[in-house]
């Protein structure tokens, strides 16, 4: 099995969001953090919006930012969510034209090969992923700044 940029990618921008959930950052910044194709994240991120994950907000200050806690995003759900084809082999698929399907038993050991994957994967978290915490920060260069104190006009 291959798994695609595209999860590889949404992965990327979830822990880089997960370590500083405080700050919004850009997909330019994210893409530039991992050595990226920008146009490439920018599909990315769009899909880990529709799917409800983060949220991009326009303007000034804006950016990406997690919608939901680290510790309610599975990996892999998303990785279920970001793939387009977990089909391993063509037996799989609706379009199989094996002749062997019939009296093959390599399909229901691949099943379940994909299935202890994914029970692997969906046994650890987002938040699993960060406990790396500074390490992780410091190796996506990113800062993390304490909360703005409001000012109060006249001081």
């Amino acid at each position: 099995m291959h798994l695609t940029l595209h999860s590889d990618y949404a992965l990327r921008v979830l822990i880089t969001l997960g370590v500083s959930p405080q700050q919004r950052s850009t997909i330019g910044d994210i893409a530039l953090r991992h050595g990226i194709s920008r146009n490439h994240l920018l599909k990315v991120c769009h899909r880990l919006q529709q799917l409800g994950y983060v949220e991009g907000i326009r303007g000034k200050g804006g950016g990406l930012r997690l919608l939901r806690e680290p510790a309610t995003i599975r990996v892999g759900e998303v990785f279920r969510a970001m793939e387009p084809n977990l089909d391993l082999v063509e037996c799989f698929g609706r379009g199989n034209e094996c002749r062997i399907t019939r009296a093959c038993k390599l399909q229901p050991m691949l099943a379940d090969a994909l299935n202890a994957f994914f029970a692997t994967l969906d046994r650890h978290t987002l938040a699993d992923v960060l406990e790396a915490g500074p390490r992780l920060t410091g190796l996506l260069e990113v800062v993390v700044s304490p909360p703005r104190s409001r000012r109060v006009a006249g001081r």
